[in-house]
C-alpha cells in the first residue's frame, strides 16, 4: 500500500468515525423522543442536561397527550407493527403517571 493510499483509507476511517447514527425514517423516530423525555419527566430515567432524576407529572401529562394526539390523528395511516409500537408507548407511560399521581396503585 502506497503511502497516498494510506492517507486516503486514513482520511475515509475518520470520516465514517465523525458520522452520527441517523434514526430510521418511520413511526419510531416520532414516538421515541416523546416517550423517553415521558419517562425522564416520571421520574424513570435520569435527566441527561441535569444528571439528575426529577419528577414533573404536568409535563409528562402534555407529553402523554402529545403522543395520544398523534394516535388519533394518524388513526388508520398507520402499519399494523407501528399501532401496536406507539400503543405499547402509551400505554406504559400512561400507567406510569397513573402511578405517580396516585390515581392507581400498582
Amino acid at each position: 500500500m502506497t503511502e497516498k493510499e494510506k492517507k486516503q483509507k486514513a482520511k475515509k476511517d475518520k470520516t465514517e468515525e465523525k458520522k452520527e447514527f441517523l434514526p430510521p425514517l418511520d413511526i419510531s423516530s416520532i414516538v421515541l423522543p416523546f416517550y423517553s423525555q415521558a419517562l425522564v419527566k416520571l421520574g424513570q430515567a435520569e435527566d441527561p442536561i441535569s444528571k439528575k432524576t426529577e419528577e414533573n407529572l404536568d409535563f409528562a401529562k402534555r407529553l402523554i397527550d402529545i403522543l395520544d394526539l398523534l394516535k388519533e390523528k394518524t388513526k388508520a395511516n398507520l402499519k399494523p407493527e407501528e399501532e401496536k409500537f406507539l400503543e405499547a408507548c402509551l400505554h406504559q407511560i400512561k400507567m406510569l403517571y397513573m402511578e405517580k399521581a396516585k390515581i392507581i396503585k400498582l
